[in-house]
């Protein structure tokens, strides 16, 4: 059963969406969403984004062909943030990399002050 509880956006009218291999669990990447972005994945079947730094829409993988088919998207329980279910056509990461957490954190050097 599902609550009435609307998705609360931030001040710039985003909301985090981390992106989920359905089949692996693996964690893919994590980017942001606004009502836009939303109702484009919905309508496309491909995970689409709010690019911040060139303030537009970004369809994962309208230039590389590694598209990202919408699987489901859920709401944590605050519902702030939300977690795509979907399913990688070729590497998510920019880099070429299946997931954008290939990095192992070292905090000696991580967090060096």
């Amino acid at each position: 059963m599902s609550e009435a509880i609307t998705v609360t956006f931030d001040a710039s009218g985003l909301v985090p969406a981390i992106v989920q291999d359905v089949d692996t669990g693996e964690v893919l990447v994590l980017a942001w969403m606004n009502r836009e972005a939303i109702a484009h994945t919905y309508a496309s079947g491909h995970v689409t984004f709010w690019s911040r730094s060139r303030n537009e829409l970004w369809e994962k993988g309208a230039t590389s062909g590694n598209y990202l088919e919408l699987v489901s998207i859920a709401k944590n329980c605050e519902a702030n943030s939300l977690l795509v279910r979907a399913r990688p056509l070729g590497p998510t990461c920019h880099t070429g990399h299946k997931s954008c957490y290939y990095r192992d954190f070292e905090p000696g050097r991580d967090l060096a002050s």
